[in-house]
């Protein structure tokens, strides 16, 4: 009896299409996850056009040296979010920032970060709840869900989002 090979994630497959040098592949990350790469360089950087530079640095770092990501050390997403904070924060130090500042800065856009990360059904929730300051009665309404779903929407999405956050301060 034969056991089929386990289909490679998303994550595998570019990871080695770029080895291979598959421009479509570049495109296809690109176009899937520079959003979240330039939101978290902008909210870091408070500035567009440097976050717009640190973008294309992060990809081009990725399209040169695909080796540097390791899909069996976490997914892609992270990878490139951890990339992403870290030269951002590079940067920032480069130009003098206080300290506590650019922990600040650090975390909140990492926070962030994570919310945009979420299922669209969990980040509307804690949009209209955590940010909004919305009540459960109030945010249920607006989504057109019971209380109920509401809660555990909002606490999956607060529990999702500790444990990134987390997971990034191990890393750091």
């Amino acid at each position: 009896m034969e056991t089929a090979e386990p289909v490679p994630s998303w994550d595998e497959q570019i990871h080695w299409r770029l080895a291979r040098g598959e421009e479509t592949a570049l495109a296809e990350l690109y176009d899937r996850l520079a959003p979240l790469v330039h939101g978290l360089a902008g909210r870091i950087l408070t500035d567009q056009a440097a976050a717009e530079q640190l973008t294309r640095e992060v990809f081009g770092q990725l399209w040169e040296h695909p080796e540097s990501f390791d899909p069996r050390q976490g997914s892609l997403r992270a990878w490139l979010g951890s990339l992403t904070r870290r030269r951002a924060l590079d940067r920032l130090r480069l130009d003098h920032a206080d300290d506590r500042e650019l922990r600040e800065r650090a975390g909140a856009a990492r926070a962030q970060y994570v919310v945009d990360s979420l299922p669209d059904p969990l980040r509307e929730t804690i949009a209209l709840a955590w940010f909004d300051g919305r009540s459960y009665q109030e945010t249920a309404r607006q989504l057109g869900i019971t209380e109920q779903a509401a809660k555990q929407r909002l606490r999956l999405a607060l529990q999702l989002l500790a444990t990134e956050l987390a997971d990034e301060e191990g890393e750091s």
